[in-house]
Formats: C-alpha cells, structure tokens, sequence
C-alpha cells in the first residue's frame, strides 16, 4: 500500500499557487467548503516514486493574522498538524514583498519548505538569484522554479521529497533578535509558556498579541490569568504593535535576502499599456473596454458547447414524436422533454459561456491584467465594501448575469464576492434588454427612453441599498477599504496550465449546476402540468387565489405567472403573455416559456387591449429586476457554495422586484 502524505499549499493572491494545484493535481481535485464555514475548499492528489500526495489548497492571503475567515482557517489547518508538511510559495519577481508570509509563518511547529515561484519572470527582469543562501539563512528546503513549466518539475520533487523526510523548520534565532528590540515582547514572551496553543510557539504567540490578534486574544484571556492579559493588553496599547512587528518581519526578510539577490539596475518605467491604465482620464474607459472586449472574445470559444445545448433543445420535437408513436404515455413525454431535455439544453449553453468567460478571464489574471483592473476600479468599488475587481462581473452583466457570477471566482474574498453576484444581479442582463425596449416603446411611445432611464438610475439605487442590506454580515469592517496591493509584472501565458484550470472548473460546474437546474425545472414543470384532464394546474390556482394580492402591485394573475416565467429566462415572460391572453395551454405557455418559444404575432395588439399603462410600467420593472435566470441562479450557487445565502439573494430579488412593481404601479396611476 503506497503511502499517503498531506500538503498544504500556502501562499499571498498571485504568487501562483492555483497554477501549482491544478498542474500537480491535473483533474484529480474537487472544490466544496470547510466545514462549518461558506469559503472555498480545494482538494486534490497526485502520485510520484510510490507516493500518493493529498493536497490542501489553503485561501490566498497576505498573511495569517485573524483578519478574515480565510486567514484563520488558514492557520488553523496548519496548526492542527493535518498536514505533514506546508509548501510556502513566493513570487520570486518581488521576494522583499512575497516573503512576508514566510515570515508570518515563521514560529508556527509545523514541517515546511519554500517555493520560489516566476522564475522566468524574475530572469525577464535580469534578476539572479542564489537560493542556497536563502535556503541557509531560513533553514528550509528552497527551489526555484515555474509553476507553469509542466515538463521541469524535478526540482520542486526533489525539494518537497526532502521536506518529507527531513521535517525541517524555519530557523527564527535572527528573527526573534529583530522582535527582541520592540518594546514590551519579551515581557509578553515570558507570560505565555510554550505548547499554550497547540502548533504555535510563544514567539508566535506573542507577536499575534502585540498586533491584537482576536483569535489569539480571546485564547489567552481563557488560557492565562486575568492580569497577565490585562498587562499584555497595556503593553500593546503603548506601542504601535502591528506597525512595530511588520517592520521587524521587513527588516528580516532583508537580511534573509542579502547577497541572494543580484539585478540589473535599470530606469523603472511604466510600460505603455500602464501608462494607459493608471492614467487619470484614459484609466477607466480602458478598463471597461479591456472587459467588454473579453466580454465578446469569450463567446468565440463558447459557441461550440452552446450549440450543443441548442441541438439539446432541438431534439425535443423528433423524441417527442418518437415516444408517441411507441405509446409512451403523456407525462413520461413531458418529463423527458420539458424537464430532462430543457435542463441539459440550459445546462451545455451555460457551461459554453462558463467555459469563455472561465478562458478569456483567466488569460487576463494571468498575463496580469486583472491586477490593472483592481488598481483602477479600487477606489470607486471600495465605497461599496468591495475590491476593483468587482467592475468585471458588473460589466460583463450586461451582456449576461451567469458570465457575471462566473466572473466573480477572480475575487479573493468570499463575502465580497457574494456582495459582488448580489449586486451583479441588479444589473438588466441582454436578455432583459431583448425584452424592456420593446415593451416600453408598444406602451409608451417616444417616452420609452424615459422609461430606460429610471431603469439605469433604479439599477444603481438598487445596488446601492443592496450593498447596505447584505454588506454588513457578509464583509468585516476590516475589509471594507479595498485592499492593498503592488501590481505584478506582465507574464507570458502558460496555455497548458490554463487549459488545465478551464477544464476543472468547467467539470466542477458541469457537476454543480446540473442539480440545481434540474431541480428548478422539475419544480416548474410539477407546478404547471395538470395531472388530470380538463383540470386547471397548480400554478393557475395559486395565480387565481392570490390575484387580490398581485394587484397591489399592478399585476393580473397572467401577468403574475408570467413574471413568474421570467425567473426561468426573461424571454419567456412573453411567451407565457402570448399564451396567456390568446386563451392557450396554461402548461403549453410555460413549456414554451422554458424553451424560449416564440409569441404570437399579434403580442402587440394583445397587449395593448388587455393591459394598462400602470400595468405595463409595472411588469416591466418587475421582471427586469426579478431573479435573472435559471442558470444564474445556478451559477450564483456555483461560486459561492451556499445554498442559504444563493436562497437569499433569490428571496431579496423576488420580493424587491414585487415592492418596484408596486411603487412605479401607484406612481403610473397618478400620472395616467
């Protein structure tokens, strides 16, 4: 029986940690959530000289204080010994800056060695670098590599085999003398006796305390008597801990380095696509045309699956007539063809779409655009709580809201990209756009593009109260001012290592959102088939026995139902209106809704003599800002992991969307 080793991947966001997961682990991985807790989970395995490797690909962070849920898993899984040993990457491009979390580290009992990852772009930037002084002055296995270089793995090996083996740790005697120097350590040192915390040494302890770490705080206050914590609690509150114990980490990250580092002193010169970007009247538009074009470029490598998702739906006619001429029964038919047929239809052009945003994006984030993107849209996106990369999923929107759910996975932090698909939602996707113009122009006239505007200007409220209504639980006040950053070098893609990261997550999606889909549609299809003959479907009762209330916000029961179609696809609010109110199949209205049939040619017509002016302002509004779709809905599950809090924003949009109907509805009243 091969022996099995547990690794933990630790390292900051763009030091290349998922390129050495998805490269190690190929399509042996699979994503879920810690548990108990809603951030991403990461696991996969690979096999070399007769060992089985298990790895754990821990949250990017800067750095291991209690400053957001990922952190303290983070460390905690470290220091829980579940791993055998921790593989620390670090932008060797940038070491003075990526070191830091070596040096966070430093303190913790756990077995360790340091990745030195970019080789090939510290080399572009003529930068040399000795590793077995870096690796003499830690005390650790180093090796420098690429993590993109699939065929030159045998140092990374050889280096993780002598990890293995040797246990080593890092050496903390020069670091220590750094902390020596602030005021108050050695006092808290000599408070807390070793093996206080398991897989924490004191010095470790004690600097988390200078730099009032919570965790470590509520720890030693159960752990320690009342005065001691109160004397460290004075202590600290005389210096500038965390200012005091960085600069000691900075000051031994140099000395760590010096000698190991030789470069090419050279002018520093934005490039040209920089100077654009950080330019303070070109940044933005360039920006938005840099994701807008991604936008369009990602649906040329989506089209293939797309297509297959429509020769999906296609084959419901010829199955349909195959099956009753066996003398299949009716609602074996419907299943197969309205539940079975439409979801997997829905499912491939999702995953079209999922597999050309996932491509081109990821391009982006790799060659290092997504970083631009982040450093221009901070500050704005920071007044929301978020960080500048939330302006692509918005963007891309527009187009459609499952690319923007799919778009969110460039963002770190798990409650800004929750808030980031909440708000996403508030912005009327292509689908949407198909349908209001029409709309606004049968009923209103020239006054149409009054009607466009308040929806922009409703948009950018609703995402404003949105972000007060779900930012609080989802980001601590810690993270609610952007973030900091240094923009990293451009790189050259590594086509390979990206394909591999594409086709994981397209699996992963494939699996995720086939039952989500399944079980929305199935659901429809139970509400909207009668069962007996001549007898009206659940849908209808429930339209007809709520109707009273439905006019309160200026909807009949069929234009009801059909706001309620457009939970499935906006098109098929249409569809449903057109069965509607020509007297057709109540079942055959949402079967079509389902697939996006097309109206009846006199929709208009229809329209104009069955519905009000403060009906229609009231349907538009509703169905524009009501749950987008389906497959957003799936791929909002998709990325998040969260069946409470993808419920929530379904629950927040649907009833939002009823209260908007309501308000234009009285408002349309008093004007017509």
């Amino acid at each position: 029986m091969s022996e099995i080793v547990t690794i933990a991947l630790l390292g900051q966001p763009n030091s290349g940690k998922s390129t050495l997961f998805n490269t190690l682990t190929g399509l042996r991985q699979h994503v879920g959530n810690w548990p108990g807790k809603t951030v991403e989970k990461k696991e996969g395995s690979f096999s070399y000289n007769g060992r089985i490797y298990d790895i754990e690909d821990l949250p990017g962070s800067y750095s291991l204080s209690a400053n957001s849920d990922e952190e303290v898993i983070t460390r905690d899984f470290i220091a829980s010994g579940r791993a055998d040993v921790v593989c620390i990457l670090a932008d060797s491009s940038q070491l003075d800056r990526s070191l830091f979390m070596t040096a966070d580290y430093a303190g913790i009992n756990v077995p360790c060695f340091l990745v030195l990852n970019m080789e090939d772009v510290a080399k572009e930037q003529g930068k040399r670098i000795d590793i077995n002084i870096i690796e003499k002055n830690l005390g650790i296995p180093v090796v420098l590599f690429s993590a993109n270089d699939k065929k030159d793995y045998d140092p990374f090996y050889k280096v993780l085999e002598r990890a293995v083996a040797d246990k080593p740790m890092i050496n903390t005697s020069i670091l220590e003398a750094g902390y020596d120097k602030i005021s108050g350590y050695k006092e808290i040192k000599e408070m807390i006796p070793e093996g206080l915390i398991d897989g924490y040494s004191s010095m470790w302890i004690a600097i988390k305390a200078l730099e009032n770490d919570p965790v470590v705080m509520e720890r030693l206050r159960e752990s320690l008597d009342p005065a001691k914590t109160d004397r460290i609690d004075s202590l600290r509150d005389s210096i500038q801990g965390a200012v005091e114990t960085g600069g000691a980490k900075f000051s031994w990250i140099d000395s760590v380095l010096e000698g190991a580092v030789s470069e090419k002193t050279e002018k520093i010169t934005l490039s040209r696509l920089d100077r654009i970007y950080t330019d303070k009247t070109w940044g933005k538009p360039a920006v938005v045309l840099t994701i807008l074009s991604g936008l369009i470029l990602s649906f040329i490598p989506a089209l293939p699956l797309m297509g297959v998702g429509m020769a999906v739906s296609a084959l419901k006619a010829p199955v349909g007539k195959l099956l009753f001429s066996a003398g299949c029964p009716e609602i074996i038919i419907s299943i197969i063809n309205s539940v079975i047929i439409q979801s997997f239809s829905y499912i491939f052009q999702m995953l079209g779409f999922v597999f050309g945003v996932t491509l081109v994006f990821g391009l982006l984030e790799e060659v290092g655009i997504m970083a631009r993107v982040s450093y221009v849209f901070d500050n704005t996106m920071g007044k929301l709580g978020l960080q500048g990369k939330s302006v692509m999923p918005f963007l891309i929107s527009f187009g459609c809201t499952m690319g923007g759910a799919a778009g969110s996975r460039v963002i770190d932090n798990w409650g800004q990209k929750v808030l980031t698909i909440a708000l996403a939602w508030a912005v009327p996707c292509g689908a949407a756009w198909s349908v209001v113009p029409m709309l606004s122009t049968l009923f209103f006239g020239p006054g149409a593009v009054l009607v466009i505007i308040a929806i922009l200007l409703t948009m950018l409220l609703h995402m404003w109260i949105t972000a007060k209504v779900f930012g609080r639980k989802l980001i601590t006040k810690e993270n609610r001012y952007g973030m900091i950053m240094e923009m990293p070098p451009y790189h050259k893609p590594k086509w390979g290592a990206l394909l591999r990261y594409v086709l994981g997550r397209t699996k992963d999606t494939f699996v995720r959102v086939t039952r989500v889909v399944l079980v929305v549609c199935t659901l429809f299809w139970l509400l909207s088939y009668s069962f007996v003959s001549g007898s009206d479907p659940v849908l209808y009762r429930i339209g007809m026995a709520i109707e009273p209330v439905t006019k309160i916000f200026g909807l009949n029961w069929k234009l009801f139902m059909a706001f309620v179609a457009s939970s499935i696809g906006k098109e098929g609010a249409l569809g449903v209106i057109s069965a509607l109110f020509n007297g057709g199949n109540f079942y055959g209205a949402f079967s079509d809704a389902m697939s996006g049939a097309a109206v009846a040619s006199d929709l208009n017509d229809t329209l104009i003599s069955n519905v009000t002016k403060p009906e229609a302002l009231a349907f538009i509004f509703a169905i524009t800002f009501n749950m987008p779709c389906v497959v957003a809905l799936a791929a909002t599950y998709q990325e998040i992991h969260s069946v409470k809090w993808t419920a929530k924003i379904a629950g927040y949009y649907t009833i939002g969307a009823l209260l908007l109907a309501a308000i234009v509805y009285h408002i349309g009243i008093l004007i017509w």
